[in-house]
């Protein structure tokens, strides 16, 4: 095996590497989802075609991936935060990693406050 794949199969089970491909496919979860967005609020518009906008926001599987949606925009909020930390700032190390965990636990419970969120 040549010493660049050993790298880069260390490096794959690092959390930082978790972080990275959270923070690019939660970060394009949510570019995918801005001409959604857009739509739905053009439905404003006109007071009908709301009010079947909202009554299909009703349905569970909405209201899952909406959880999800939001769960995607902390995960990317926080990321974004951790890279400016650790470019501005320099933490590295011990602080680095729990910066992750600290992360991954506000996307967590930003989903879990959305989701038991009547």
């Amino acid at each position: 095996m040549k010493p660049n794949r050993v790298m880069a199969a260390r490096a794959r089970g690092h959390p930082a590497y978790w972080a990275f491909v959270v923070h690019r496919v939660s970060g394009l979860a949510l570019a995918l989802f801005l001409p959604l967005h857009f739509w739905a609020l053009s439905q404003a518009l006109d007071p009908a075609a709301f009010e079947a906008f909202l009554a299909w926001t009703r349905h569970p599987a909405v209201r899952v991936t909406e959880t999800a949606l939001v769960v995607a925009l902390a995960a990317h909020l926080a990321g974004g935060v951790r890279l400016l930390l650790v470019e501005f700032v320099g933490w590295r190390g011990e602080a680095h990693k729990s910066m992750l965990a600290v992360g991954g636990a506000f996307a967590l419970a930003v989903g879990l406050l959305l989701a038991f969120t009547p």
